[in-house]
């Protein structure tokens, strides 16, 4: 048995129960999955300021997390926030984070990759993570659908044609031949943008999902997470102890 955490760093869990069940149908037979958001928060993440208010409590569930015995989490944003410091933080246990997780994959399926973002705000933070994750050179290009996190599950209509506008784009203007759809809230449309454009399609859900799944495996048979030499090394547990930290 695998058991993966989906954690939503965002301070309401509208989208918990849709989530739980998309990802339930995408298990193997053997993973049990949980889906958790935070007590309070922001309801998006598309402000650094944001992220920077619910990485603390991202911190704590995550290390909870793997006292609890979970085997793999995926942080739940596809700006990967706070990377560096939960993997410092948490032990053992691999955290996978939706970007990372789908950028690598892309650059395995094709040659060029575009990522299908909700606003231009985005663009910047986002590719200097397809730069830090050394795939620069597959990125195609960044295309905004004009829309916000908390719209894409408003008016699934528009969110589609908009997305297949986009897509279009990409593909014949900027020669992609793979997509991601570069935000966790925009679940839901991958499959049909696949069946009707012929290239791969990356949904910033499934595909963490789905890698968490795998790592947990990884993990289980052979041990194998983020290693604590160097970047990740923890910080001392007399230090957290004695400087009582809420961690």
């Amino acid at each position: 048995m695998k058991r993966v955490l989906w954690l939503n760093p965002v301070g309401h869990d509208q989208y918990d129960q849709d989530m739980l069940r998309l990802f339930q149908q995408e298990a193997e037979p053997d993973t049990e999955v949980t889906v958790r958001s935070l007590d309070q928060g922001p309801h998006h993440l598309e402000y650094h300021a944001y992220g920077a208010l619910v990485l603390p409590e991202c911190l704590r569930e995550l290390r909870h997390a793997e006292r609890e015995g979970f085997d793999a989490a995926v942080m739940g944003c596809f700006y990967d926030p706070g990377l560096k410091e939960i993997r410092e933080l948490v032990t053992a246990m691999p955290v996978i984070f939706p970007q990372e997780t789908c950028v690598s994959l892309a650059a395995t399926m094709g040659d060029r990759f575009s990522i299908l973002v909700g606003r231009r705000k985005w663009i910047p933070a986002m590719s200097e993570n397809v730069e830090r994750y050394g795939q620069s050179r597959r990125l195609a290009s960044f295309v905004s659908l004009d829309l916000g996190v908390l719209e894409f599950q408003q008016d699934h209509l528009l969110t589609e044609r908009r997305m297949t506008q986009a897509a279009q784009q990409a593909i014949e203007q900027d020669g992609a031949e793979v997509l991601i759809l570069g935000c966790t809230m925009e679940y839901g449309f991958a499959r049909r943008l696949q069946d009707q454009l012929g290239v791969p399609v990356l949904d910033a859900t499934v595909t963490p999902f789905k890698y968490a799944e795998f790592r947990a495996g990884l993990k289980q048979r052979y041990g194998w997470s983020h290693s604590k030499h160097n970047a990740y090394e923890a910080p001392p547990d007399r230090e957290l102890r004695q400087w009582n930290l809420p961690l």
